[in-house]
């Protein structure tokens, strides 16, 4: 179902968005779902990452810092 959404942004930004719209052949409408989507996917999604960022991503040892004890104890083996 859909429902109405009312934005208010700076005229000048609506009439570029407008602009943008015309081009793409969308609605102003259609591309802000668009952009609603995609960040709803991107967040949820590794393969939204550039490939390089996603193949470098985990490749750092994660230090499991829950507290500032558990920081101040990093540093202390990082710098020690």
């Amino acid at each position: 179902m859909q429902a109405k959404l009312t934005l208010r942004l700076e005229e000048e930004l609506i009439e570029q968005a407008k602009l943008v719209a015309k081009k793409s052949g969308k609605s102003v409408s259609q591309m802000v779902a668009d952009y609603f989507l995609k960040l709803t996917q991107s967040s949820q999604s590794v393969e939204a990452l550039p490939p390089i960022t996603s193949a470098l991503k985990g490749s750092l040892p994660q230090a499991v810092i829950t507290n500032d004890a558990d920081y101040h104890e990093y540093l202390e083996r990082k710098y020690l």
